[in-house]
């Protein structure tokens, strides 16, 4: 496949080339005089008045140049060569920014790219099929599935489908908690309950630190109506063990079946348990202490802060002998980049995690893991909103609001659309009123009815006035003139540069407000250019601006899984 980026790329390259041969024009003739001409790095303003790309290079000279940087930028381009190249004009602005403006045949070439690539619009080759293992949610298997594990699942998801999309080979992984503390506290928990059950609830008082859901009591109900009392006379070590294996794939189902319903399918789910039973923890610990990154204090192993770079040293080992977490998570991460040989592994943490990534990295620094090499993600907690207050509660069930809640509530599109509307790192208020309004004021609502008007303009016209769309190179693009058009035109041809760097931030929210943009241009577009009635060839000519619009928008509803109705 080409590089559907193509267009950019060009284009980038001849501004490049137009802005370095005008510098040396300059050093040439003695009107600039610097060693070495930086690095030519290029922007597309925030204000489309400012033209379709800039560059600061005129500031990055002019310390140099011993002259002010609009002085600078101002030479350049007086010396810039124009014939034969796509751009149009080019101005100084502000302290020295050079803004280039495009002739608008290049949107033409846009436009015909979009329609000749349909689906595939978008799809870049910047990550080369370099292995990436994005790791998400990974919820404790001991309830259900609440708002940080729904908004990491969003994230993690899309994240996940924007590498995807820009040409990197993509493994979506679920590392299951099926081992350590959290198991020995639903035992501890399942156990408590389960003789409350038999005994009454008087017989003996519930642990504080245990697993107070409601779930826990239906589990051990669900037990007894199996098995009866069964349990009663064995050890309570027995017991435990017995009733947290029979809990633990029961509430790992209810998690798949719930992320299913989320849209998310994984490619691995990955038992925590079996770096016990295949030894990677061992074979982890063993490496660590021969190679001399491990203290003895205590009686526990710990990790030694002085050779991980770490400001104390971590507890690998307790002194009962039972390994820590971050001996688990370090033998995890090194099966995921030594063993299975993933080039790059991404983890969603939630914020709360933040004083773990520091350790994380220098956990795996030993093995010659690089901090690029592990990357981190941290995202913020979700407030929820109804009729203006903040809402803990679920509607159906009265209890703390879970994912199934929220999906029952807003329905699917509406939840991954919202989650996906700002950046991990910022706080989100989900406002549950808003999400399930019809009417343009709710962002999913007014993209999915840009979809939807599309599928209704060229089903009008298929119908009722036999009007198909033409092969491309048949329609006359140039008579897309109308600000309107232009505008529509330049936000469409920006898709494969936002999937790029919403790939390299690892910002899929950069999409979802892009989508909204162009649903915006669209519904400019709509109000101000008639499809319908037109003369055949500036019908046809919009038409295909209306069928690139849909292949956009479709494409970007597609890879953050959200339904593009074609009737609303």
């Amino acid at each position: 496949m080409a590089n559907v980026n193509s267009i950019f790329d060009k284009i980038r390259t001849e501004i490049r080339t137009v802005t370095e041969t005008a510098c040396r024009a300059c050093i040439a003739a003695g009107t600039l005089t610097v060693e070495n001409i930086p690095e030519i790095g290029l922007e597309v303003p925030r204000e489309r008045g400012f033209g379709d790309f800039s560059t600061n290079i005129a500031m990055q000279m002019a310390k140099s140049a011993k002259l002010p940087p609009r002085k600078v930028a101002e030479q350049v381009v007086a010396a810039m060569v124009l014939t034969g190249t796509d751009i149009e004009k080019v101005d100084v602005a502000g302290p020295g920014f050079i803004n280039f403006i495009l002739n608008p045949i290049w949107l033409q070439e846009a436009v015909r790219l979009i329609r000749e690539k349909g689906s595939d619009y978008g799809q870049l080759d910047v990550g080369k099929g370099i292995r990436v293992n994005v790791e998400f949610v990974s919820a404790n298997p001991t309830g259900p599935l609440h708002m940080g594990n729904a908004r990491g699942g969003a994230l993690g998801d899309c994240i996940a489908g924007v590498l995807k999309k820009a040409g990197y080979e993509v493994t979506r992984e679920f590392y299951i908690n099926d081992a350590g503390n959290q198991i020995e506290k639903l035992g501890l928990s399942l156990e408590a309950r389960y003789l409350q059950q038999l005994q009454g609830e008087d017989s003996l008082a519930f642990p504080e630190d245990a697993y107070h859901g409601e779930d826990i009591t239906d589990h051990a109900k669900a037990y007894i109506a199996l098995h009866g009392d069964s349990l009663l006379s064995v050890p309570s070590e027995e017991r435990r063990r017995t009733l947290a294996a029979y809990a633990l794939p029961i509430n790992l189902q209810r998690i798949r079946d719930g992320l299913t319903r989320y849209g998310i399918e994984y490619d691995v789910w990955f038992s925590e348990k079996s770096l016990y039973e295949n030894g990677d923890v061992a074979d982890t610990l063993a490496w660590l202490k021969e190679n001399g990154f491990t203290v003895d204090k205590d009686g526990a192993l710990w990790l030694s802060g002085e050779m991980s770079g770490l400001e104390k040293d971590e507890v690998l080992v307790r002194a009962n002998g039972f390994p820590t977490y971050m001996a688990a998570d370090i033998a995890y991460h090194r099966n995921k980049l030594q063993v299975r040989k993933f080039d790059w592994a991404i983890d969603l943490w939630g914020a709360d995690h933040h004083g773990h990534v520091a350790r994380m990295h220098a956990g795996m620094a030993p093995f010659g893991v690089k901090k690029e090499q592990l990357e981190i993600v941290l995202f913020q907690l979700v407030r929820l909103y109804r009729n203006g207050e903040i809402a803990r509660m679920s509607k159906r069930t009265g209890k703390a609001i879970s994912l199934l809640d929220l999906l029952d509530e807003v329905g699917l599109d509406a939840a991954r659309f919202f989650f996906n509307l700002k950046t991990a790192g910022s706080h989100l208020d989900f406002d549950l009123d808003l999400a399930v309004k019809q009417s343009n004021e709710n962002p999913v609502f007014y993209v999915q009815y840009a979809h939807a008007r599309i599928s209704n303009i060229l089903r009008r016209l298929r119908e009722e006035d036999n009007v198909t769309l033409l092969p491309v190179e048949s329609v006359d693009l140039s008579l897309l003139t109308a600000p309107e058009e232009l505008q529509l035109m330049r936000k469409l041809a920006d898709y494969p540069e936002e999937v790029a760097i919403a790939a390299k931030g690892l910002e899929p929210s950069r999409l979802t407000r892009y989508v909204m943009d162009v649903a915006a241009e669209f519904h400019s577009f709509y109000n101000a250019c008639h499809v319908k009635g037109e003369a055949q060839e500036l019908l046809q000519a919009r038409l295909t601006l209306v069928e690139c619009t849909r292949i956009v928008i479709r494409s970007i509803l597609d890879l953050i899984k959200i339904g593009a109705p074609e009737r609303m």
